[in-house]
């Protein structure tokens, strides 16, 4: 069964106000998305991967030893990526959970040194990818960062926050200015129950 571009949980125009336009979301999701789940179902037909969930093709594809990954893995882990890209923000919900925030402050110090990190990683990431808040397996939170479409997945982690930092994400509101869309990002546009919620 071929994989379906999801719907966006609000309005294109539903985070305008908090800094990313609708056009930035008629690009992002309706076409760039959309070109991840009709790439990976082509690359997908009539593979051992075929019928097989995102979370276990992404698992099954990734080459820790390669430079480049191949091309199912790019499709279907962004098409991953971004599902959970849209959960992650939201036109409202950006009240913290005491309890996301007593984990936060006891991994990093506090709420602060945790979104100077994660800005960090994602401004610090050459070229296309992503920056994550994750929990590892033991338990623990960490902020990490990924090339491309590489996710936590890829690593046993539990992703509970990411930040799409590849240009079409960030270019039509804040052009090449990615820290500025970075702070923007975790102040505005975050749903903090939805990043409690994974834990």
């Amino acid at each position: 069964m071929a994989f379906e571009l999801p719907d966006l949980p609000y309005a294109h125009d539903a985070l305008a106000a908090k800094g990313m336009s609708a056009e930035t979301l008629e690009y992002h999701h309706d076409l760039h998305h959309k070109a991840y789940v009709d790439n990976g179902n082509k690359l997908i037909a009539g593979t051992e991967w075929d019928g097989k969930s995102l979370e276990e093709i992404i698992v099954g594809t990734y080459d820790a030893n390669a430079v480049a990954q191949n091309g199912i893995f790019n499709n279907i882990s962004q098409l991953w990526n971004h599902n959970q890209f849209w959960e992650m923000m939201g036109p409202g919900g950006n009240a913290m959970p005491g309890e996301l925030e007593k984990a936060l402050v006891e991994s990093f110090g506090s709420v602060d040194e945790f979104k100077s990190q994660f800005s960090a990683a994602g401004a610090g990431q050459f070229g296309s990818g992503w920056a994550w808040l994750v929990k590892n397996s033991d338990g623990s939170l960490a902020v990490t960062k990924t090339e491309n479409g590489v996710n936590p997945l890829c690593f046993g982690q539990t992703a509970l926050l990411g930040c799409d930092v590849w240009e079409h994400s960030y270019y039509i509101d804040f052009r090449n200015k990615r820290p500025a869309y970075l702070s923007n990002f975790l102040d505005n546009l975050v749903n903090w129950e939805n990043v409690a919620s994974r834990m």
